[in-house]
This record gives structure tokens, C-alpha cells and sequence, in this order.
């Protein structure tokens, strides 16, 4: 079998894969996956239907496999097989324990079906894969299903009652929340949701989440998606200042961690030291402040607006130390 031929194959299977673990499928979107044109895509579905795949094209929408069609079983290749460890680690560490828990069911299920040799590499390497907790776990012990909550309302649009104590707030307080998504950030889930209380969208920490309870009260109205969301929060909050900054050299490596949650935009070689450039949303408090740790290896060119803030944090702390 020739290279071109088998990589053909190969993609005509894995768009078979596709069909099969959603309900509709773009020819954009398996475009995309694929890296090819919609002509090729187009080539390809029409192989398998040839070869007696009952597939249906909705125009507009995208295609999908007839109902009640019976697939013959998945098999997965070795370096797959492999790869359900570490994601089954990182759900321990990441997702609420129900979600957890539910992922655990669903890769017994998963397993049961490798070859006997596929489950002995999984059984070695699996107890060589350790994650460390994290110093704030992302959910509250007492909430162990906030994550599997907030996912079950946008499937089933049914609002969420959480108890929500913002980071300004003295006490819990009750609202009725309507999830339109979650995003991962800076080791904590944040769940967008059009919150009734406020008549507005609003973000939800998931380790200040202390109750959820799932309604059987459906949404009051149809709402925006999250990339929708993001969008327009993007657009709102688009002012932002130009920063940039001299790191010595032996720190630039260390700022790689967290530099991206302050607009780091590029960084270039000047010398011995690492010229880094910023765009800002908060040059008052939130980017001073991150500064502050590493005052001493940092000299800030621009802004001068920026350098009087920072000396100013700088003061207080002193006179809050030599009281």
C-alpha cells in the first residue's frame, strides 16, 4: 500500500470514529481536523457510503450516521491505550469527584475491551504516574459534585441554585444561576452563567462554590454560547497599556509561568538581559503587585505611570514593616 493510500485510509476510518461519537459532523470541522480541503473530505464520505455506510447529509448542518446502524467494536492502538492513564491521573486531579468518578466508570468500560497486553502496560505504567494535589483544591470537600452539576444544567438547560461566597462578600449568598460554560484557569474552574440575581452574566469560582443543587426549572431564555461570551468580554475590557520590562537574564526563565495571565505579548535578547513586552489591563494594583516579587531583577522602561505605582506599593510595605 502506497504512503498517500494509507494515509487516505487511515482518514477515512478515523472520519468513520468521528460519525460515530457525535450526532452531527461539519466537513469543516473534519476539514480542519484533518488539515485537507472540503473537496477531499467530500471524496471521502462519499467512499463510505460506497462501502454501505448509512450516512445522512443535512444540509447546512453537516452529516450523520442513520439511527439504529450497528458499528462493528473500537480498537485502540498501544500508544492510545496509554495515553487513558494519564488522562484518568489528570481527572483526579482536575474535575469534582462525581465527575471523577463517573470518568472511572466510563474507562472500565473502556479497558474491558483491550487486548490482554494493552491492559498489562496499563497496569505497569499507571502506578508510575503521580499527581500532586494542589495547594487550593479547585472544589470544597462538602461539593463534590459542583463541576458534574453546572455540566448537567447547560446539557439539560435547567437552572442551578448555588450558595456563592465572592471574594468581597462577607457570607455565602444564594443565587439562581443559568451555566452557559466553564474554563479552566490558574488551577481553578470558572463557571459562566447568567445569573438571576444580578439580570446579568457573571463568573462563578468553583472553590467558592458551597451548595449546588440542580432544578427542574428550565432557563428563563435563550442565551449567548461562552465563545460568544468571551468574545464580547474581550471587547469590553480591550483597553490596555503597553508595558515593557529589562529582566536579568537568570529570572526571564521564571516569569515563563505566570507571565501569561498579565498580557505578556514577546520577549527578545538585549544584551544580558531579556527585554519583555506586556499589555496590561490593570497597571494600579493587579500587575504592580505581580511585580513586586520580582522588583529586584526587573527594570521597567515604560510606563513611568507604572514605575510610581510599584514605588508606591513598595512604601507602603516599608512603613507597614518599620511600624
Amino acid at each position: 500500500m502506497s504512503v498517500d493510500l494509507k494515509k487516505r485510509f487511515d482518514r477515512i476510518v478515523e472520519i468513520l470514529i468521528q460519525l460515530q461519537s457525535k450526532r452531527v459532523v461539519r466537513a469543516q470541522e473534519l476539514a480542519d481536523r484533518f488539515e485537507v480541503s472540503l473537496r477531499t473530505i467530500y471524496r471521502d464520505i462519499k467512499s463510505l457510503e460506497q462501502a454501505g455506510v448509512p450516512i445522512i447529509g443535512e444540509a447546512g448542518a453537516g452529516y450523520s450516521i442513520m439511527d439504529g446502524y450497528k458499528l462493528p467494536p473500537v480498537s485502540f492502538s498501544k500508544e492510545e491505550a496509554l495515553s487513558f492513564v494519564a488522562t484518568e491521573k489528570l481527572t483526579q486531579k482536575f474535575l469534582d469527584k462525581e465527575s471523577a468518578k463517573q470518568y472511572g466508570s466510563a474507562m472500565l468500560k473502556i479497558k474491558s475491551i483491550l487486548k490482554n497486553h494493552d491492559k498489562d502496560l496499563l497496569s505497569t505504567v499507571e502506578n508510575q504516574i503521580i499527581m500532586r494535589e494542589q495547594s487550593m483544591p479547585a472544589f470544597l470537600e462538602h461539593v463534590p459534585h459542583a463541576l458534574s452539576s453546572t455540566l448537567e444544567s447547560i446539557s439539560h438547560q435547567k437552572q442551578l441554585i448555588v450558595k456563592y461566597q465572592g471574594i468581597q462578600d462577607d457570607e455565602a449568598r444564594q443565587r439562581a444561576i443559568e451555566p452557559i460554560g466553564i474554563y479552566h484557569d490558574g488551577g481553578f474552574w470558572y463557571i459562566v452563567a447568567y445569573c438571576l440575581y444580578r439580570n446579568d452574566f457573571r463568573q462563578f469560582r468553583s472553590d467558592r462554590i458551597q451548595e449546588a443543587t440542580l432544578t427542574d426549572t428550565n432557563f428563563s431564555k435563550k442565551h449567548i454560547s461562552i465563545a460568544e461570551y468571551i468574545e464580547k468580554h474581550r471587547q469590553t475590557n480591550h483597553s490596555t497599556t503597553h508595558i515593557r520590562l529589562l529582566v536579568e537574564h537568570k529570572l526571564a526563565n521564571h516569569l515563563k509561568w505566570e507571565r501569561k495571565h498579565y498580557g505578556f505579548v514577546s520577549e527578545k535578547q538585549v544584551g544580558d538581559s531579556i527585554e519583555m513586552i506586556f499589555q496590561s489591563r490593570d497597571i494600579v494594583n493587579e500587575f504592580p503587585r505581580w511585580l513586586m516579587m520580582f522588583a529586584d531583577f526587573v527594570k521597567i522602561i515604560e510606563p513611568d505611570e507604572l514605575k510610581r505605582n510599584l514605588n508606591t506599593l513598595l512604601q507602603r510595605s516599608m512603613e507597614n514593616q518599620s511600624n
